[in-house]
Parts: C-alpha cells; structure tokens; sequence
C-alpha cells in the first residue's frame, strides 16, 4: 500500500480569509464593513488564492521525495505489453507458385470516423506455396485403412463404411505439409450421406501432427457435410508433417465420424465421393500490435557520460528483438545493445539503456572515486557522433484486444493477397503503468529484492517479468520430495466480447509467456526450490435464469443485460464483488446468482435460477445443483449462460 503522505498545512481558501478578517477585526476594529465589495476584502482573497496554491505545492512534497526515491531504487513505469495474433492472409485466386508474404506487413481494424486502425505488423516471412491433392482413401473405426490416387474416373467412393460407425474417416492427403496454410478442398458428393443436419454433421476434421490427429480450423463447409458438391475450407494446424498410411506418404487430413449427443442425428447411409481436389488459398502468420519506425536520428554526441536522447515516438514495445543503437564513426556505423544496468559494466563497454515508457535512450555515466580517479560504466560515444536508432517499435496496450474478424484492412500491398482477417481473438495486450500503480509496487521492490523466497516474492516477479498476464497466484506444491515445491497459476489477458464471453482458450497462457516467466525465475528462485508454471483449474458452469420484467421494459434488452451481468461477475480475470477477479477456491452459490440478477434495472423477480457444472472443454453438463464448490488452486469459467425474460403485467 502507499506510504502515508503528511498533510503539512491543511488550510484552504475560505479559512485564510476567515483568518484574515479575524485579524483585521483585532487590529484595525475601525474596518468595519467586511463585505465582498470592499477593495480590501478583495486584497485579502487575492493574497489567499495566492498563499492556497502555495499550500497545495507544499503539500505535494512529500509524493515528489517519494517518486524520487523510487527513482534512487531503480523502480521505472512498466511500459505497455503489446496484444498478439494470427493473421490470415487470403489469395485473391490459387497459385502455382509460391506467395511470400514479408514480414512488417501491415494490417489493422477499419479506420472510423471516431476511431484509428489498430494496427497490427507481422513478425516473419510467411510463405505460401502451393499444396496439392494425391490421394484418396478411407479408415474404418475398426480396420486397416486403404488409400489410392484421386483419378476416380467416374467411380464413386464411400467416405465410411457403408453403414456408418463412429470413428470411421475419409482419408486425404496432399503432396506435402500444409502446416498453417488455408486449403481448399474441392469435392463432389453425392446427396446420400442422409440423415444429418448440413449446417451441423456430426464429423470432425483433423491433420496429423506427427504423434496424433489435431483438430483443423473449418472456416467454411459448402458441402453440408459430405452432402453436396462444394468446397471445405481447413486451416491446417502448424505441427502439420507427412507420414506414411498404407504404404503411401503424404500430408495426410482426415474427416472423422465422431461421436455427439443423443439428440443430434447421424448419417443413416455413408456418403459418396465422386471427386476430389485441393488447393492453398491463403497461410496463417504471427501479428503483434505496433508499427515499425526506422532509422531515427537522435542527434550528435557531445562526448561526455550519461547523455540521453529522447525517442520521436513512445511507448517502445518489446517485441523480442534486441533494442539497439548505432554510432557513426567515419563511415562506418557500431552498434551499441541495450543493458538492463550499467553496475556490472567494463568501461570500453558499448551498452545503452532503454526506457520504453518515457522514449529515453541513456548512455552508461562516470561516477568519480574518492581518490578522485572517474570509474565508467561503458562506454562513451566521441564528441560529435551521430547517433541514430536502426528500428525499434511502438504500440501496445489493451485496445490491442480485438475481438475475431476486427482486422480485416489490409495496409500493405501484398501481390495476389486480396484480404486478411484475424480467426482468432488478440490476446496478451496490457496498458502501461501508472505512477500511483508504481508508487504502491515500490516497497514491494523493496521488499524482493530480485529473489523469491515466499509466495509472494514469486508473484511479484511475475508481474514484472510479464506484465501481459492479468492475475497470477503462487500456492505450494503439496507432495512428497521433488513433488514440493511452488505452484505458479498464471491467467493471461483475455479478450472479453461485448456480452462478457472470453474463450476458453484465451484463458490459457502461452508458451511464449511460460517460457519467459521459467527463464527469469529459475535465476532467482532458492536452492533446491522446485517452480511448475501452469495455469489455475477452470471449474465451468452453466447458469439457466428466468426473470420476470418491470412493466414498460424492453425484454430483449433486459435478457441481453442480465447474460452479460453473469459472464462479467462469475470471470477469472474480472468478476467477483471487487471486479479483480473470482477468488481462488471460492464456490458458487445460487443465491449469489439471484442478487445479481435481482440488481439488474429492470428486473421484477428473479423467478428461477438453475446451476449446473459443466466441462469447459466440452460443454458436457451436470444435474442442476444449488452450489459448486471449487478446489483451492480453481477459478470459475462461465459457459453458455441461458436467461429467459417474460414482461411483467
């Protein structure tokens, strides 16, 4: 918590003009009127304007020392993290050659007249070549699977058995990996594949990944499952390889009979294949949300330690390339890295350091020893050296949390890519710190000192070491021997759509993050202390609600209102009574349900309300239960919440 501040003078404005008149009523009691329109009452509220501002600039002494000794501390503002995804890019028709998308490319939401583009730049060269289809087979659920070439010639092949069992696939496989690209596959099939719903078959694309099947990203399906001729459109997984089935190897995709609920019809008679061909249509790609400046010069050495330049343009993201700075000498250009600290530092050192929330570059300073001799902690550009900064980035932030589909302008021209667009959520993107929100963090610096030994120690260096994560809990490690330990749960930053709905898959931490949390605490955890990073139990739920209106209320409004209430307060990240997060381990109550929805405007009786669990992978749900109790290391995830509104009378 802050340290307390002392109010040095707490008079203001009014009590120095009652003390003034109070004293002219003792010395001068001839002055009698006193009332506003007197010149000398006027000089007396002028002379305490002034002395009340002074007051106030006094009284802000005690935060300006404070900040200042957290400077002393080494304790700076956390710069925004920038928000992440993936990027699709579409070709404007199949090639045959391959398509390179370069890496800086540009792209972001659609400009308004109330808003900027977000704009988010590629991270690599992406490459999309052109993918082909060589064979064709089946896999029944219980037998050797078969495969052959794609020249039917007017046959007709059964995609499963002839009468379906689950489990059972139509094999595809293409001339080599597709890992992330976009493929279109062309098919012709025959109206026998009867007896399920075309807008929802009971089947399941997959690619194999080199131990097991993954799921593929269907974006589109005109064949209404396996039913018509048309194209399916497949984002095949990244881990995409080729093996060998039957005998023949390709990059093998398959579409599986699986397994639904009871309710849900299934083929009755196997569907007929009577042609079969692919094509690449576009290439997923990494995205970060900033934009690239190149080249900026930040002016000419003056030759002596310590100097600073400022950035045209900050916050500088941190997008995992070193920050460096160049210094001319002659005609050539050295290169000068950015340090986290100078102390350690050989004086011919070429380091810098970077202050990505401020825009400062500084070069290493010269501190004078008491035999008078100047220690430098690196080195020093010569007098007159134009320094200049190759590239750095800037952006970031939580407005980088677009949802699915809001990037779709393309602002670099890149040949045949006529369109891009984001599949999935932006995730990871967190707005800089404040300085009241570095004024509570300073005695906890103090407090850690660079190493975890408690509990809190490792939170803390958490947060700072990934400031994209949005809570983060350390509990032990119950066991016996190498099983004690540290369990750090980490929650990233979600995207959370207008109804309060965050994916499932939003809520698990990259392997980015894990990775570069596991780099920083392994140096800084005790001896023999054992770390697991992961994140926390999810305990789903389902709420089923029905509310009764107000007269004169809108129905659907209401409905809309009362669902985005329970997404909002049963969140990982967000809900609770606080707003900062459902606790750790805390059950859900029915009755807890009804007080939100009761507090809702509008609202005339919370009818009823039933609570299920459910498996927020599957959605599978449980008998309706009046509380869910979680375990100590669990946090809540709220699935497909139900609310039915009638008007009142």
């Amino acid at each position: 918590m802050n340290l307390p501040a002392p109010n040095l003078d707490d008079r203001r404005f009014q009590d120095l003009v009652d003390d003034a008149k109070r004293l002219v009523a003792l010395r001068c009691p001839e002055w009698t009127d006193h009332n506003v329109s007197d010149p000398g009452v006027t000089l007396i509220e002028a002379f305490a304007f002034m002395t009340d501002e002074l007051l106030y600039r006094l009284n802000r002494v005690p935060d300006r020392l404070y900040l200042a000794y957290l400077d002393l501390l080494g304790v700076s503002l956390f710069p925004p993290a920038n928000a992440s995804t993936e990027l699709v890019f579409w070709l404007s028709a199949p090639r045959t050659e391959t398509v390179v998308v370069p890496a800086r490319t540009e792209a972001g939401t659609p400009r308004t007249e109330t808003s900027e583009s977000i704009v988010f730049t590629t991270v690599d060269d992406r490459e999309i070549p052109p993918r082909s289809l060589i064979r064709i087979g089946s896999q029944p659920a219980a037998g050797d699977p078969w495969v052959r070439d794609t020249k039917l010639q007017g046959e007709e092949l059964d995609a499963f058995q002839r009468t379906p069992v689950i489990g059972d696939a139509l094999l595809l496989g293409l001339d080599d990996p597709a890992p992330g690209l976009a493929i279109s596959l062309h098919l012709d099939c025959a109206v026998r594949g009867v007896g399920v719903d075309p807008l929802d078959p009971p089947i399941v694309w997959e690619a194999w990944c080199g131990s097991e099947w993954s799921a593929c990203d269907v974006v589109s399906d005109a064949t209404g499952g396996l039913n018509r001729r048309g194209d399916v459109v497949l984002i095949v997984p990244a881990g995409h390889v080729a093996s060998v089935i039957s005998g023949e190897r390709a990059g093998w995709i398959r579409t599986r009979l699986e397994q639904r609920e009871a309710d849900v019809p299934t083929y009755s008679v196997s569907p007929l294949v009577r042609s079969a061909a692919a094509d690449t249509v576009g290439a997923v790609t990494h995205a970060i949300h900033a934009t690239t400046v190149d080249d900026e010069i930040l002016g000419l050495s003056e030759g002596v330690p310590g100097q600073e330049f400022g950035l045209a343009v900050r916050p500088v993201v941190d997008d995992g390339a070193p920050f460096t700075v160049e210094v001319g000498t002659g005609a050539a250009w050295e290169a000068w890295v950015e340090v986290d600290e100078f102390a350690d530092q050989d004086a011919d050192a070429r380091v810098v350091r970077i202050d990505r929330t401020r825009g400062v570059v500084t070069f290493a300073p010269a501190v004078r020893e008491a035999d008078g001799a100047m220690h430098f902690y690196g080195a020093v550009p010569p007098k007159g050296a134009p320094i200049r900064v190759p590239r750095y980035r800037v952006g970031g932030g939580a407005r980088g949390n677009v949802a699915p589909g809001a990037v779709s302008a393309l602002r670099s021209t890149v040949p045949f890519v006529n369109r891009v667009t984001n599949r999935r959520s932006a995730h990871d993107g967190v707005d800089g710190e404040t300085v009241d929100e570095a004024k509570a963090r300073g005695p906890l610096t103090l407090r850690t000192l660079d190493r975890a030994v408690t509990l809190e120690d490792y939170e803390q260096l958490a947060k700072r070491v990934a400031p994209s994560i949005a809570r983060v809990k350390a509990v032990p490690a119950t066991g016996k021997g190498s099983e004690q330990g540290v369990r750090l749960l980490v929650v990233p930053a979600a995207v959370h759509a207008a109804d309060g709905r965050v994916e499932f898959a939003d809520l698990i931490p990259s392997n980015e993050v894990l990775t570069v949390l596991a780099d920083d605490l392994e140096h800084r955890r005790t001896v023999g202390a054992r770390l697991a990073i992961e994140p926390p139990l999810y305990q789903g739920i389902t709420i089923v609600a029905k509310l009764i209106a107000r007269p004169r209320v809108a129905v659907e409004r209401l409905r809309e209102d009362a669902v985005a209430a329970l997404y909002t307060y049963f969140d990982a990240a967000r809900g609770g009574a606080d707003g900062g997060g459902w606790p750790f381990g805390r059950p859900v109550l029915a009755g807890e349900v009804y007080a939100v929805l009761q507090a809702l405007p509008g609202t005339e009786l919370v009818d009823e309300v039933l609570l299920f669990g459910a498996d927020p992978v599957t959605g599978k749900r449980g008998d309706p239960v009046q509380r869910i109790d979680l375990e100590p290391d669990a946090l809540v995830f709220g699935f497909e919440h139900r609310v039915r509104v009638t008007a009142g009378v």
